[in-house]
């Protein structure tokens, strides 16, 4: 068979030069469909020569340069297998299906006010395909295009091409290199050429959500004139949107929304969605307010909560609480929907639905949102997929002009990295909007993947209500201010099509600002909220002196210790590893102190034993950056890992350890939202070196410490960050413990210098077990880890507690000392050793564990029994204007009462460290030397 059609070819008149390109595209038919081709073709394609089984793939290029070859040689034909003519037409019809497939959405009617600019691209044209207005009456296949019949004439099949992708949608997806979900994306769209269908009830539902979303933005124009609101108006069809996408994930049988976006539209999604009362927001633009909890913030970065009715049953909606810094709340809505879908066991996101809603201007500017897409199917970030609606309208955040705000096509074209389909879509054609929603939440749910929804509209007033665009945008605002409003725009293609009379458009805007009048919730799904996704009462009202029961029996300790040090026999251990295991089981055995790293392993391990949840991310956090951690074990022979700490016993609590991906503004961003939904367990970020959280310091300052006073949303989510002077250069020393400082007031967080093995135990237990739920910041080691003086106990890990200030060890008489010095962290044993060596018995060290909340009560306890002190010193290893110096000293002062206060460390500095270890070195001695000469000037 085969030497016979090779004989074919030779004598083939198909072979000729000119016709090398029409075999290549046929060639590259076949192998897309081989039913596309003619069945004499399709026999030739088959006789070709293939690679072996294991080869996934065939070179297009070999088979290529053997018709190339064949063209060249072949000199006679006298056998004709099928029409050239007819088979190149059938290519260049499924090529111009390709084309609109790939850039129909350039030629999209997708601009309300009709002002972009776009180059839709030569190939829509069926003359770039030499396809002539002749061969409109032809018959051809069509290929994959997905509509009932398998052929179309070309004049019928160029109209539906039109209507699917360049009609009021613009699709993107054919950048998706996985072949199902394009062509899943396909079915959907070319099955109804993208013309979708809806009930009469539907349609009036649609228009009575724009009516709401219109009325409420002109009842607080006139109401509250000039007042800073960030109107919706312009992309009114958000509305109609989001309360189309829960609806249809509650048919889904989703249980759970929650909702992330910055300011445009929100006091509109809070009223017409959620259901927040009117009179509410009123009171708000009043000036009244509730003074019972915190300093508040402005009301378009509340969130809200509620339940929502659905076909499907009640879903729990939440929106967040955001600060200005836009994109940066869109990782925080992400975490926490992880935090519920594992309490809810949710491993596929089918439960729980992530809505992220993005300006196209931030979508495109804002690096953490490159940071979230990297994050969305990495093992501890993923959520099933979070469905993107950005509000484009078309206007950077005041006055920009796109060509000034991206280098791009779209807003959207960040979202490729993740091969996430786009669905642009115009804001004036609600049924549109409606129709590529719920294609949109389908394709989610299906593929559990982010999707892209870009609905373009405009703005009709400046940024805020205040604000004069004409100034700089005068033609875009000329239009603006003829343009009909998307309700009118409905309404009247409604009417238009005798769907509805205009009597009852009327009643629709009259019935909603009567409900805005008598104040009450406007939204008819709104259900009384009953389903709390989890239960924050137990850590409501404590203060920091609540009492928390810290016991732990010994034997139980010792006990879980030989547990976490256990692991299958086969499962082979890197060598540095294998005795780090051994030396933990000295410990258990009390033969070795406790170092911090068991220390560390003990405190999770007691809490999973007693039915704790444990969240632990960061860069390095399965083995921890200074290999001081291991808590999973990756076997040297065939890469598999153990995790102790997650085979305690059967009914333990869940212990989870992520490397994240190399970020600190989305990954600590994401774990503060777990945190705020996972009240009961340990949430821990763990920075790879402490100064590394700087990339994340929007998040430390707009959530972390803030947010409780701002919007009563507690958190008790814990920040490791590896600090301390090893003279290894400015970026790796300093995790700027002075920042935190600055942050403390109202007892926000909790900033901890912990300097003993024991210390830390007590510290993470307690994050936990005492019911209170407030931040903590921790000055976590390096050179401790393994410092022979930094040890513990087991004992001390059972017995003891966390102690916020650490008095003398020493057997020194108070009487005979005349200076005190107040430290924390490494430097404690530099000076303790030093002292030791010279002898002294005239100078005290007082560690400060806990900077803030201050232990002023605990300390002025310590310092008591010094009667004869001359002065008192506090030493640090950081530059005299960082560390704990500047933001700390008044505590120190009111803690001593009477008596000098010094400093001893470094001079002031621009950098946080030198970069040579000669001069780390000298500072360091000297620094400590000047703590402990009583001749210190």
């Amino acid at each position: 068979m085969h030497n016979g059609v090779m004989k074919a070819w030779l004598e083939s008149s198909h072979l000729a030069g000119a016709n090398a390109t029409y075999v290549e595209e046929l060639y590259e038919l076949y192998l897309s469909d081989p039913d596309l081709v003619s069945e004499e073709w399709k026999r030739v394609f088959e006789g070709l020569p293939t690679q072996p089984s294991e080869v996934v793939e065939q070179s297009h290029s070999r088979v290529r340069d053997y018709f190339r070859r064949l063209a060249q040689e072949t000199k006679h034909y006298n056998v004709q297998v099928s029409d050239p003519d007819v088979d190149a037409k059938q290519v260049k019809v499924l090529q111009l299906i390709n084309a609109y497939r790939f850039r129909g959405h350039q030629a999209a009617s997708l601009d309300p006010l009709g002002i972009w600019e776009r180059d839709p691209g030569p190939d829509l044209d069926p003359a770039f395909h030499n396809l002539t207005e002749d061969d409109f009456e032809e018959t051809f296949n069509v290929g994959s295009f997905a509509v009932a019949q398998e052929s179309m004439q070309l004049g019928d099949l160029y109209s539906a091409l039109k209507k699917t992708y360049c009609g009021s949608i613009g699709a993107e997806y054919m950048h998706m290199i996985n072949t199902e979900q394009k062509r899943w994306v396909q079915q959907r769209l070319e099955s109804v050429l993208g013309q979708p269908s809806f009930t009469a009830e539907e349609k009036e539902t649609f228009l009575d959500e724009l009516t709401a979303a219109e009325g409420l933005e002109r009842y607080l124009g006139a109401k509250f004139p000039g007042a800073k609101r960030f109107s919706l108006e312009g992309g009114d069809a958000l509305i109609p949107m989001m309360k189309e996408l829960i609806r249809h994930a509650g048919k889904s049988g989703m249980r759970e929304v929650v909702i992330g976006m910055a300011h445009r539209g929100r006091l509109n999604m809070l009223v017409n969605v959620l259901g927040k009362k009117p009179q509410d927001l009123f009171d708000e633009f009043a000036g009244k307010h509730d003074e019972t909890w915190g300093t508040g913030d402005v009301k378009y970065h509340q969130g809200f909560s509620a339940d929502f009715a659905t076909p499907g049953g009640d879903v729990h909606l939440a929106l967040a609480f955001n600060p200005s810094h836009l994109e940066i709340v869109n990782p925080v809505v992400i975490g926490s929907v992880r935090a519920r879908q594992d309490r809810l066991n949710d491993k596929d996101g089918s439960m729980v639905l992530p809505i992220t809603i993005h300006g196209d201007s931030a979508i495109a500017g804002q690096g953490v949102v490159q940071e979230t897409f990297n994050m969305s199917r990495t093992r501890g970030f993923q959520v099933g997929g979070t469905v993107r609606v950005v509000i484009n309208n078309q206007v950077g955040f005041t006055t920009s002009n796109p060509r000034d705000t991206r280098s791009t096509m779209y807003c959207t074209d960040i979202a490729k990295m993740v091969q996430a389909p786009i669905f642009h879509v115009n804001a004036d054609d609600p049924e549109a909007v409606a129709f590529i929603t719920r294609i949109a939440l389908d394709y989610r749910n299906t593929f559990k993947r982010d999707v892209v929804i870009d609905l373009v509209c405009y703005r009709r007033h400046g940024h805020n209500e205040a604000d004069e665009p004409n100034a700089t945008q005068p033609l875009m605002y000329q239009k603006i201010k003829k343009h009909p409003t998307p309700r009118k725009l409905y309404a009247d293609v409604l009417i238009e099509r005798n769907e509805l009379d205009i009597g009852k458009a009327t009643e629709m805007v009259n019935d909603y600002r009567d409900a805005l009048d008598h104040g009450e919730v406007v939204v008819k799904e709104w259900r009384p909220m009953e389903m709390h996704s989890v239960d924050w009462n137990p850590y409501l009202g404590h203060d920091w002196n609540i009492a928390w029961d810290n016991k732990y029996e010994l034997t139980r300790l010792r006990e879980l210790g030989e547990k976490l040090c256990d692991y299958p026999e086969s499962h082979k251990l890197q060598s540095r590893v294998n005795k780090i295991y051994n030396d933990r089981r000295s410990m258990i055995s009390g033969e070795k102190p406790l170092d911090w790293g068991m220390a560390e392993i003990l405190a999770y391990g007691t809490l999973v034993d007693d039915g704790k949840r444990i969240r632990i991310s960061g860069q390095d956090s399965g083995r921890g950056t200074f290999f001081h951690r291991h808590s999973v074990l990756h076997n040297q022979e065939d890469a598999s890992t153990y995790v102790p700490l997650q085979n305690v016993h059967s009914k333990q609590g869940p212990f989870q350890v992520f490397d994240s991906v190399l970020s600190e503004a989305a990954v600590l961003a994401f774990e503060y939202g777990y945190a705020t939904a996972e009240p009961g367990g340990l949430t821990l970020w763990e920075a790879q070196f402490g100064d590394f959280a700087n990339g994340a310091q929007v998040v430390i300052d707009q959530f972390i410490s803030s947010g409780e006073q701002k919007w009563g949303r507690l958190c008790g989510l814990t920040m490791l960050l590896p600090h301390g002077y090893e003279g290894q250069g400015p970026e790796h020393s300093s995790a700027r413990l002075e920042r935190y400082l600055q942050l403390c007031a109202e007892q926000n967080i909790q900033v901890i210098v912990p300097s003993t093995p024991a210390q830390v135990y007590h510290m993470l237990r307690r994050q936990v077990v005492r019911p209170m739920r407030r931040p903590l910041v921790v000055m976590s080691p390096k050179s401790l880890l393994r410092h022979p003086m930094c040890t513990s106990s087991l004992e001390e890990l059972a017995e003891g507690t966390f102690q916020p200030a650490i008095g003398e060890i020493d057997d020194i008489e108070p009487s005979k000392v005349k200076r005190v010095v107040f430290c924390s962290g490494k430097v404690y044993y530099d000076l303790l050793d030093q002292r030791r060596k010279n002898e002294q018995d005239d100078v005290a060290i007082i560690r400060i564990e806990q900077l803030y909340p201050f232990p002023l009560f605990e300390v002025r306890d310590l310092i008591e029994q010094y009667e004869n002190v001359q002065d008192f010193v506090w030493c640090q290893e950081e530059p005299q204007n960082q560390g704990a110096w500047y933001c700390s000293q008044h505590n120190f002062r009111n803690a001593i009462r009477n008596g000098d206060l010094k400093y001893a460390g470094r001079p002031a500095s621009a950098s946080p460290a030198v970069g040579y270890m000669s001069v780390h070195m000298k500072q360091q001695k000297a620094l400590v030397d000047d703590a402990l000469n009583l001749d210190f000037e």
